[in-house]
């Protein structure tokens, strides 16, 4: 048996329909943790600051040993807030293919503004800030695949 888009879509309405936070199943090899988004972790950053993060709505990772990380280009100036990829697929920095990115360097960011979408087995996952700031980097071109915690962007947060 394996797990279909309809599947995982009805796995996540029955989550959000329920008194739990998040949910992790594993089928036939196949990983999937659900998380509400409303829910929020607390990432360490290396200089020991503690920086919240939206958690992500669902995941879908295959079984198997992690794969190395990418060579990750240092920040270009100290203190910036890294945005992690909540998921293993492909990111879209646009709603639709023709359309505005929804933010690009220099852009304005809220909490709650998105960042972007990461598309798995053919559902779309929003990402958001998860910070006030201002965008200094980003760092995967639109249609790249990109895999769970790689970087995506860079925001100067504000004080």
């Amino acid at each position: 048996m394996s797990l279909t888009a309809k599947d995982v879509a009805e796995i996540m309405r029955l989550l959000e329909d329920s008194s739990f936070d998040n949910l992790s199943i594993e089928v036939d090899g196949m990983k999937l943790h659900l998380q509400r988004s409303s829910a929020k972790s607390v990432r360490h950053d290396p200089d020991g600051i503690q920086s919240p993060t939206h958690a992500a709505s669902s995941s879908v990772m295959p079984a198997a040993p992690p794969r190395l990380a990418k060579k990750i280009k240092p920040p270009s100036e100290p203190g910036l807030y890294e945005i992690p990829s909540p998921l293993l697929g492909i990111y879209y920095r646009a709603p639709k293919p023709g359309e505005p990115a929804f933010v690009d360097v220099g852009s304005h960011v809220e909490e709650d503004t998105v960042v972007g979408i990461i598309e798995v087995m053919k559902l779309m996952n929003t990402v958001r800030a998860g910070v006030k700031g201002e965008v200094i980097e980003i760092l995967v071109e639109n249609g790249t695949a990109v895999e769970y915690g790689e970087i995506l962007l860079r925001l100067r947060p504000e004080s």
